[in-house]
């Protein structure tokens, strides 16, 4: 397998303004892969398109060398890629074990029947049990969602990203918001969760991205303008320019 994620060519356009232009990126399997770059350079925007909520006006998107452009976002969910998003996204009134139970479900390929008791699905108890302790929540698992802290939701968040077995994550800004400890926190449940899985993640914290990331490409303005390691990117001139400053120093 060449790629987990590749964009080659990518384009989007909103009218005559162009978002996205002529985007090629690869993201190998297994590897931890950073996007950066300043507000509005388009990074939501890629993730949109990736995850299948927007379709790329030109070019094409591959999952492990698939064609997945212009597929809906629960076919490319279906094919391994799960993503969370900038804003949390849980049910509120639903307690922490049932929002995890809902995605294992969909994931197990169990659909709503009226007949079924789903507390009597043990493959499901147990999926859902291992999420849980993965991300520290078990002494949570009976209060609402949206009665747990910003930290403890995102937490949330990420095990319900990876509950359905996905082996390529997105993750949209996991720690914007967050204090520094939290942040610590955030990131070493994030290490652990994707390990020997593909990860892409938006995030500003460059502390955050050159302490997790494998590779780090830089979007401005809707174009790629550098990838490399951390220690490329780091001492890209072009790079220091238009994005990072004094923070590559």
């Amino acid at each position: 397998m060449s790629s987990a994620i590749e964009l080659r060519a990518v384009e989007k356009r909103f009218g005559n303004t162009s978002v996205i232009r002529n985007v090629n990126l690869t993201v190998a399997p297994g590897e931890r892969h950073a996007l950066i770059g300043p507000n509005g350079a388009g990074k939501s925007t890629l993730f949109n398109l990736i995850s299948g909520y927007m379709k790329p006006t030109a070019g094409s998107i591959l999952l492990r060398d698939q064609v997945i452009s212009g597929l809906p976002p629960y076919q490319i969910n279906r094919r391994g890629l799960s993503r969370s998003f900038q804003v949390t996204n849980v049910f509120a009134s639903m307690s922490v074990w049932e929002n995890l139970r809902c995605a294992v479900l969909w994931a197990t390929g169990y659909r709503y029947a009226f007949w079924k008791n789903i507390d009597n699905l043990p493959d499901v108890r147990q999926r859902t049990t291992r999420v849980l302790e993965n991300i520290g929540l078990t002494a949570r698992r009976g209060v609402p969602a949206g009665l747990l802290t910003y930290a403890e939701q995102r937490a949330l968040e990420i095990g319900i990203t990876i509950a359905g077995g996905a082996d390529v994550i997105l993750l949209d800004e996991p720690t914007a918001g967050m204090s520094h400890a939290e942040t610590e926190r955030a990131v070493a449940l994030i290490r652990r969760l994707t390990e020997d899985r593909t990860l892409l993640i938006v995030e500003h914290d460059m502390s955050v991205v050159f302490g997790l990331a494998d590779r780090i490409s830089v979007l401005v303005y809707g174009q790629i303008i550098a990838s490399g390691s951390p220690e490329e990117i780091r001492g890209n001139p072009k790079v220091k320019e238009a994005y990072l400053g004094e923070e590559a120093a």
